[in-house]
């Protein structure tokens, strides 16, 4: 039973993007109840929930810095500390996102490269890895098993994750893993109009910590704060 903790990107609960999105994967992040999911067209037929499994488990939420357990001499105090000294060197943003393929998933992503994204990115990754635990042998063992390149092993053995920096890449997961290529097609056509109201400028004004109570339990938002750095 020991919690996990990860630093997100989430819009706020009244967003409209978090309640639509929130509602296509059948649960609420911050209120950590059931959501009614849309009846949509040219969906008919499969099985929703199971494509949504993992997403729903996570929370709509973009990974800034991933999943970990906090180190035996932090405490959660000092960590939501630290968060809000991060949140307020960063100011908001606007970007563009829209719902496209990742590889065999369905994402919001960004639709160029972001430096105030990166930016926020990386300071997530460094400056709270004080608070990380170190990887156990099973979750290092688990990353290592999967198959990684080098590079992706040193920031894994250094940062506990092994997509970061260079090979970071901005997405609001939408569903699981879809190997049919005519299925993704159709589920992303369905995806991109459900969705299509929020598809341009995105006004990123927020960071999340989401904590985990035990490995099989849903994460939750622990803490939303805006980002309320300086701009440039």
């Amino acid at each position: 039973m020991i919690p996990r903790y990860a630093i997100y990107y989430a819009p706020s609960a009244a967003h409209p993007l978090s309640t639509a999105a929130s509602a296509w994967l059948g649960r609420d992040a911050f209120t950590n109840t059931v959501c009614e999911r849309p009846d949509l067209v040219g969906l008919e037929g499969i099985d929703l929930d199971q494509l949504t499994q993992d997403a729903r488990h996570y929370g709509f939420h973009a990974t800034l810095k991933a999943p970990f357990e906090l180190h035996p001499e932090q405490d959660e105090a000092g960590l939501l500390s630290a968060f809000s000294a991060l949140t307020s060197r960063h100011a908001p943003f606007q970007a563009d996102i829209q719902v496209a393929a990742l590889g065999p998933f369905l994402a919001f992503v960004l639709a160029e490269r972001s430096l105030q994204m990166q930016a926020l990115h990386t300071d997530c990754v460094v400056a709270l890895d004080g608070f990380r635990a170190p990887l156990s042998d099973f979750d290092l063992n688990r990353r290592l098993h999967a198959g990684i390149n080098p590079r992706h092993e040193i920031q894994l053995r250094e940062y506990g994750y092994p997509y970061i920096f260079d090979d970071f890449r901005f997405h609001m997961t939408l569903t699981e893993r879809i190997s049919d290529q005519a299925l993704r097609a159709q589920v992303l056509a369905v995806l991109q109009d459900h969705f299509q109201d929020f598809a341009g400028p995105h006004d990123f004004e927020s960071l999340a910590i989401f904590k985990q109570e035990a490995r099989d339990q849903p994460f939750t938002i622990l803490d939303l704060q805006p980002l309320t750095g300086p701009g440039v």
